[in-house]
C-alpha cells in the first residue's frame, strides 16, 4: 500500500490530498511523507486538505497530520478542510488538533499587602477545620490503639525512640548547657550591680526548669525530629505506601502516627530533665568563673531553689509539647501532594509551625501557671 500526500499548488494557495492508510503500522513513512509535504509548502497562505482518499486513519496519523496544520497555523497560513467526503476523519484530526490548541493563560493581578491579609484570612477557617478535624481524627484513634493493640506498629517504637531520643541527646544536650550559662552570665551581670550574685543559682533554676528547658528542648526535637518524621510520612504519601496501608485495613493514624506520638511523649521530658541538669551546669560554670562565688555556695543556692513545684511545672509542659510535634509533623507528612517538591514544602511547613505551636503552647502553659499561682 502507497502512502502519500499529493500536493495541488497554485501560486501561494495548496490543496493537499493524503493517500494510503495513515495509520500505526505505517508511521514511519506517514512521517517522512508529512515531512516531506512541509517543505514544499514554503511561501503558501493558504492550505486546504482533502481527506477523500485516505484507506486509513487512526489516532497516530491524526497526530501527525494535526501537527502539520497546527504548524503552518503558526506559521500564518489559514488552513482549510474538506469534510464533505471524509466526515469521521476530519472530526478526529480536528479533536487532535483541538487538545494541542495552547491557550494563553492570563497572568494573575498582582496583590497588594491587604490583598495578601485578606486572602490569608480567608483561608484560615478552612485550614483551622483540617486541623481541628485531623485532632479529632486522632483522639478517636487512641482509644481504638488500646483496644485493639494489634492495629498500631509497635515494632517500630523502639527505632523510634533511638532516633528521637537517644540520636537527639548530644544536640539536646549542648544547646541546655549553653543555655545554661547564658542564663548564669547574663544574672552575673545584671544582679551583680545590685549585690544580688548569691540569686544567680535560683535565676538559673528558675529560668530553666519552669521556662526555656522544655521551651529549646522542644524546639530542638522539633527541628530535628519533626522535619524526619514530617519528610518519612511524606514520601510514604506520595509513594503511595498510606494507600497501600488502607488497602490492607489499616488506618494510617493508628498505624504510623500513635508509635510516633508515644516516642516523643516518652523521650522528650527525658530529653528535657537532661537537659536542666547540663543547664545548672552551665550556669554553674559561668558563675565561678565570673564571679568569687565557691563552688559549695553554688551548690547550695541551688539546691534550696529546687523544689517540686519548678520541676514539675516544666515537666509537665513537656509531653503536650511532644504530642503537638508529633501530630503537627505526621499531619503535614500525611496532607502532601504531588512529588518530591511537595515532600520538601510539607517538612518546611511542619518545622515551622511545630516550633511556633511549641511557643505558643508554653506562652499558655506560663500565663495558666501566673493566673493559678503556681
Amino acid at each position: 500500500m502507497s502512502i502519500s500526500i499529493r500536493v495541488d499548488r497554485e501560486a501561494d494557495h495548496a490543496s493537499l490530498v493524503p493517500m494510503g492508510p495513515f495509520e500505526l503500522d505505517h508511521a514511519t513513512e506517514v512521517a517522512q511523507e508529512v515531512s516531506r509535504t512541509e517543505s514544499s509548502l514554503s511561501g503558501c497562505r493558504s492550505v486546504d486538505i482533502n481527506l477523500a482518499r485516505l484507506e486509513g486513519i487512526d489516532g497516530t496519523g491524526a497526530v501527525l497530520l494535526a501537527r502539520l496544520l497546527d504548524r503552518l497555523a503558526r506559521d500564518g497560513c489559514r488552513v482549510g478542510m474538506v469534510e464533505n467526503f471524509n466526515p469521521e476523519a476530519a472530526r478526529l484530526i480536528s479533536l487532535y488538533r483541538e487538545r494541542r490548541v495552547e491557550l494563553p493563560v492570563p497572568n494573575p493581578p498582582a496583590m497588594g499587602f491587604l490583598s495578601r491579609i485578606g486572602a490569608l484570612a480567608a483561608e484560615l477557617p478552612g485550614k483551622a477545620n483540617d486541623a481541628l478535624d485531623f485532632i479529632g481524627r486522632c483522639a478517636v484513634a487512641l482509644p481504638k490503639a488500646v483496644t485493639i493493640p494489634s492495629s498500631v506498629d509497635w515494632h517500630s517504637l523502639p527505632r523510634l525512640i533511638q532516633s528521637i531520643g537517644a540520636d537527639a541527646l548530644p544536640v539536646a544536650s549542648a544547646a541546655n548547657l549553653l543555655i545554661g550559662g547564658i542564663i548564669g552570665f547574663l544574672g552575673v551581670s545584671q544582679l551583680g550591680r545590685f549585690g544580688g550574685i548569691a540569686y544567680v543559682p535560683e535565676l538559673v533554676v528558675v529560668a530553666q526548669f519552669r521556662e526555656l528547658g522544655p521551651l529549646v528542648t522542644a524546639i530542638i526535637v522539633a527541628g530535628r525530629s519533626g522535619a524526619g518524621l514530617a519528610s518519612e510520612i511524606a514520601t510514604m504519601k506520595v509513594s503511595e505506601e498510606i494507600d497501600a496501608l488502607q488497602s490492607m485495613g489499616f488506618d494510617p493514624i493508628r498505624w504510623l502516627i500513635v508509635p510516633r506520638c508515644l516516642a516523643l511523649a516518652l523521650t522528650v521530658p527525658l530529653l528535657t530533665w537532661i537537659g536542666d541538669l547540663l543547664a545548672l551546669f552551665g550556669g554553674f560554670l559561668a558563675t565561678i568563673v565570673m564571679t568569687d562565688m565557691t563552688p559549695r555556695a553554688y551548690v547550695r543556692g541551688t539546691v534550696a531553689a529546687i523544689t517540686a513545684g519548678h520541676l514539675l511545672t516544666g515537666l509537665l509542659k513537656s509531653p503536650v509539647l511532644a504530642v503537638a510535634i508529633g501530630v503537627i509533623a505526621c499531619g503535614q507528612g500525611l496532607a502532601t501532594r504531588g512529588g518530591a517538591a511537595a515532600v520538601g514544602a510539607r517538612t518546611t511547613t511542619a518545622v515551622v509551625m511545630a516550633i511556633f505551636s511549641v511557643i505558643v503552647i508554653s506562652a499558655i502553659f506560663t500565663f495558666f501557671y501566673a493566673l493559678m499561682g503556681i
